[in-house]
């Protein structure tokens, strides 16, 4: 009798453990995702893991070819839909870091990190708002609520346009937040579109910056400015040390990037399509905290999660690949992790709105990349009469 009753104990005990694991453990913000209703976007069960290889394997290869492929954007689209319900489930809806601040929580961090974009390309309510690489849409939401303007975003994933869409209707913002499904190298927007743009760590998934760039440039409303948080390597990134080298080759292959650019390269590129640069500054430094503590996990928080995501394949809860893709994203973490332990890694935002300025952040250790904000401006020249564009990096 007593062990009938300490075997039921331990089923209850067991299914209660499972059942907050499962379906509590993880959602997002306000039920944005739970762990039984991770999927892996548009990509059909039974074709999951053979889509996962062929992503790992595009990334494996050298950074040269990547840069000249035209298969990037297909194989960034298969990136989302593999990691989409993974980063809902685990990290929120604003797929990207911000700074730690003193007392703040990482969501109110995150928040007070988008909201800044409103001020810096001082979006008001009637403006049109251009979000490049919008995700499901969190900043848009952010911005929206924040600006009273009316925010577009662009994603190539689909599946991101029907999560987007969806988190839209429940805060109540579906008639000022837009989504339209595209790849951002190619808008299907027309010339002089938007009162204003931004794009937070989406660009780093362009083969060529300067195509990107030029596509946002071509949108914007003369006087229009455009906001551009970018991750590139710093100047001390050091192509011969084996330890850089992994590092950066890890991110790359985790977030599905065709190769991340150096600091220096990125204003050059900005000038090139028509932006002028004016001033830089690192938000990354004091009082702000460190922007990678969020990814630190210890290794028990990593094993239960991976038996959580293990146990849920084995009752085909989850698709067959769903194990693969959380250990890749796992590793990842991990090479942003050690990166901003030794500072090599760092964010970069805009200061103040006025003529083009330049931000930049630069690591005190061997530098293996930096996140940047851009701020671009477009605007007539009073001489002239012509048509510029100033960025803030």
């Amino acid at each position: 009798m007593e062990s009938a009753a300490l075997m039921w104990s331990v089923a209850a005990v067991t299914a209660a453990v499972f059942f907050w694991f499962v379906c509590i453990m993880g959602s997002a913000e306000v039920k944005g995702k739970r762990a039984v209703d991770l999927k892996m976007g548009s990509i059909t069960r039974d074709k999951v893991q053979d889509k996962y290889k062929q992503y790992w394997s595009f990334f494996r290869r050298p950074i040269e070819t990547l840069n000249s492929s035209e298969n990037v954007p297909a194989f960034v689209d298969t990136f989302y839909n593999l990691v989409t319900d993974i980063y809902e489930w685990g990290w929120g809806q604003s797929f990207h870091f911000s700074p730690s601040l003193p007392g703040r929580s990482h969501r109110d961090a995150t928040r007070i990190h988008e909201e800044r974009v409103v001020d810096l390309i001082k979006a008001r309510p009637g403006n049109r708002i251009l979000d490049v690489g919008c995700g499901v849409g969190g900043p848009m939401r952010a911005i929206a609520a924040r600006s009273g303007s009316d925010v577009v975003g662009i994603t190539i994933n689909e599946y991101q346009v029907g999560r987007a869409r969806a988190h839209n209707r429940k805060a109540g913002l579906d008639a000022a937040c837009e989504v339209v499904c595209g790849n951002f190298l190619q808008m299907p927007f027309g010339d002089s579109t938007f009162d204003g743009a931004y794009s937070i760590e989406a660009t780093c998934h362009a083969p060529r910056l300067e195509d990107v760039y030029a596509e946002i440039y071509r949108v914007l409303k003369p006087g229009a400015m455009y906001v551009s948080y970018e991750w590139v390597t710093t100047g001390l990134y050091r192509a011969g040390d084996p330890e850089h080298v992994e590092a950066i080759h890890g991110i790359e292959r985790g977030d599905a990037l065709p190769g991340l650019r150096s600091q220096d390269q990125i204003a050059e590129v900005a000038r090139r399509v028509g932006f002028e640069v004016i001033e830089e500054r690192d938000l990354a430094l004091p009082p702000a905290g460190p922007w990678w503590n969020r990814l630190k996990m210890g290794r028990l928080a990593y094993w239960r999660n991976h038996i959580l995501v293990s146990i849920l394949t084995i009752l085909r809860i989850a698709p067959k690949g769903v194990v693969e893709v959380h250990e890749m994203l796992y590793e990842t973490a991990m090479h942003l992790t050690r990166g901003g332990n030794r500072l090599i890694i760092s964010l970069k935002i805009p200061s103040k709105v006025g003529k083009v300025r330049m931000e930049w952040s630069v690591s005190a250790c061997p530098a293996l990349q930096a996140l940047n904000v851009l701020y671009l401006a477009a605007g007539h020249d009073s001489e002239t009469g012509t048509v510029t564009n100033t960025l803030f990096l």
